[in-house]
């Protein structure tokens, strides 16, 4: 029609340049760009190349057991570790994560489950970078961690 601009989409979809298959299991950390769709298992850290607009998808039948460091994810599967998500993060009915989830922008669906604290950051270049367990000084001080038990640990300033 006339007047109507074509919408951008809100993240990639449906492209997915690696296949990890349910009947695999890859123990080590995967670096990838582009999309990486995980059916099986992956033992280890997954991390997308800092600078793209990479998409790690994790199916219901998929697992992680490791740190995600992504721009978008989505998950639908069992991720035991931090979820650290730069630019968007969708949650699907049968995720369940045991972590804590560090996001700019979250999409959560009823029956996703999540055990650990979840964390907006409004600076999504600070969360590809970031050390396991470690919270910025500001956010420490606002008190953004919302498990009062666990323990924030603030870089030293050099």
């Amino acid at each position: 029609m006339l007047g109507k601009k074509k919408q951008k989409p809100r993240r990639p979809t449906g492209h997915f340049d690696t296949l990890v298959s349910s009947r695999t299991t890859v123990e080590g950390d995967v670096h990838f760009s582009g999309g990486l769709h995980v059916d099986g298992t992956i033992r280890g850290r997954v991390v997308a190349e800092e600078g793209g607009d990479a998409v790690l998808r994790v199916s219901e039948v998929g697992s992680v057991e490791g740190d995600i460091v992504a721009p978008h994810v989505i998950i639908n599967g069992t991720v035991h570790g931090d979820v650290y998500a730069s630019t968007h993060l969708e949650l699907a009915e049968k995720a369940s994560i045991h972590g804590n989830v560090y996001y700019n922008l979250i999409e959560m669906a009823m029956g996703a489950s999540v055990n650990g604290s979840l964390v907006h950051q409004n600076e999504p270049v600070g969360l590809l970078g970031r050390d396991k367990h470690q919270i910025s000084a500001p956010a420490a001080e606002e008190g953004k961690a919302e498990d009062h038990n666990d323990a924030v640990v603030v870089p030293d300033k050099e």
